[in-house]
């Protein structure tokens, strides 16, 4: 049996327009990322090869559907910062239904009362626990409210105290928006990853990571033996759970960057995506 398919003229016209508009959001996008290529250090240092053409397309074809995306590296590779500062680039006021931000550190298990039981973080260490592995955060939570955000519906995410070690589930109401920024070691891991429209990945060499992370764990009350027992855990923890996302990434960052360079290409792209004519 023979199917035909007949498009009506405005059907054809309508798929040649976005077709052109597609092709001129590639075009301007390449030549940002080629210009970011001749820095010293360059914001992206790997892109997948339909990275670019995927956007475009999900841009001008899906105008009113939400944008997922998943930010992911080890622990003080720069995520934060690089989400912060995009927000900073691409929306300078405060219009809401732009964007909303989902962390994965919001979505860390109570763990309160191991703590107190132990008596302090050493020697909660000291007993196998780890707060670097998946099953230290309630991911199944937060893909669903993901999932509630690309449906268009609000969500209350849970608040997680890094001293206490305290969950409270009455946290931030994050409300549906074009483009959901979700952050976090486990993100792209199998089971969640599924249901991101572009995968991040932040790479940062070792000894920079090392003396961030460091700096960051006296800030959340550990130092000495306890920050020494929870760094060995986390490089180890970051070889068989994180570092693997590096390579189904669709795009890799470089967390060594300043602000002020990702808020200027960060910036640049959002103004060509921007200046498009519908």
């Amino acid at each position: 049996m023979t199917t035909s398919f007949h498009l009506t003229s405005y059907d054809y016209y309508s798929s040649r327009s976005d077709m052109e508009i597609i092709s001129n959001i590639v075009e301007s996008l390449k030549r940002v990322l080629e210009e970011d290529k001749k820095e010293a250090q360059p914001l992206f240092l790997k892109t997948s090869d339909n990275l670019i053409l995927n956007i475009a397309r999900k841009v001008v074809q899906e105008k009113k559907k939400t944008f997922l995306i998943g930010i992911t590296g080890e622990s003080a590779s720069g995520k934060t910062v690089f989400v912060d500062n995009t927000i900073k680039a691409c929306v300078k006021d405060k219009k809401e239904g732009i964007y909303t931000v989902v962390r994965c550190d919001d979505y860390y298990k109570d763990t309160s009362k191991e703590l107190q039981e132990a008596g302090s973080y050493e020697e909660l260490f000291k007993t196998g626990f780890s707060f670097d592995t998946p099953d230290a955060i309630n991911l199944e939570l937060m893909k669903e409210h993901l999932m509630e955000l690309k449906k268009g519906k609000t969500i209350t995410s849970p608040n997680y105290d890094f001293v206490t070690c305290v969950s409270d589930p009455n946290g931030d109401v994050k409300k549906p928006a074009k483009v959901v920024l979700t952050e976090g070691l486990y993100v792209l891991n199998e089971g969640i990853r599924d249901i991101m429209d572009v995968k991040v990945y932040v790479y940062t060499p070792l000894e920079v990571i090392k003396d961030r992370w460091y700096k960051r764990a006296a800030l959340r009350g550990k130092t000495g033996a306890a920050a020494d027992l929870q760094f060995k855990d986390v490089n180890r923890t970051a070889q068989q759970y994180i570092r693997p996302a590096y390579q189904i990434a669709d795009a890799v960052i470089n967390g060594m960057v300043s602000q002020e360079y990702i808020q200027y290409i960060t910036d640049r792209i959002f103004k060509t995506l921007q200046d498009i004519e519908y």
